[in-house]
């Protein structure tokens, strides 16, 4: 089975973005360290999940080539192929995205059991929460900057109850950025 991983960058008060989706408190440039660590982080992937809100700048963005990054990695962003999770759209206005509708559970259960490689998703916010609420996601990758911004847009939703992790690995970049990878702890 595929295994999906998420990939997201956290203030260290765990927001993925301000109360209005601000991303002003990311810590840029990236250095080499973390540039290899998303490098082999991605190096199994062939799929990428984006919810809808997201997907509606991140694909526009990336096909636009954007500045201060390599070719190849806008080559990797525009060639894997991309399932943007909606109930609203019919059809993908993109190239290289279908769009995936209805029961989130059947949608991305039917992506880790069919062929290929790992699965990632970079977000946005609803899709993150939803995943980590139904507990669909194999692994967590966390980039927290050192940044708090008070509120915004949560990484892991009120789900009434504990959700359990266990941490696989840490490591601290030279940007200052801190990676945390965890995976759920199933019952």
């Amino acid at each position: 089975m595929r295994k999906f991983k998420l990939q997201v960058q956290t203030t260290i008060d765990g927001y993925m973005g301000g109360p209005n989706g601000e991303m002003d408190w990311l810590t840029v440039p990236w250095t080499d360290d973390m540039n290899a660590y998303v490098d082999a982080l991605t190096e199994s992937v062939d799929t990428i999940v984006l919810g809808r809100k997201l997907a509606e700048g991140f694909i526009p963005a990336w096909e636009s080539g954007p500045e201060g990054e390599t070719q190849e990695s806008i080559d990797w962003m525009n060639d894997t192929p991309r399932v943007v999770i909606s109930n609203s759209l019919t059809e993908s206005p993109w190239r290289n995205a279908v769009v995936a509708g209805g029961d989130l559970a059947e949608s991305i259960g039917g992506l880790k059991s069919g062929p290929g490689g790992d699965i990632i998703t970079y977000g946005g916010g609803t899709l993150v929460r939803a995943l980590i609420a139904e507990g669909l996601l194999d692994e967590l990758h966390l980039f927290v900057n050192p940044t708090a911004i008070g509120a915004g847009i949560p990484v892991f939703p009120g789900t009434g109850g504990n959700r359990r992790f266990r941490l696989v690995s840490s490591r601290t970049f030279d940007c200052g950025i801190l990676g945390l990878h965890y995976e759920p702890v199933r019952s």
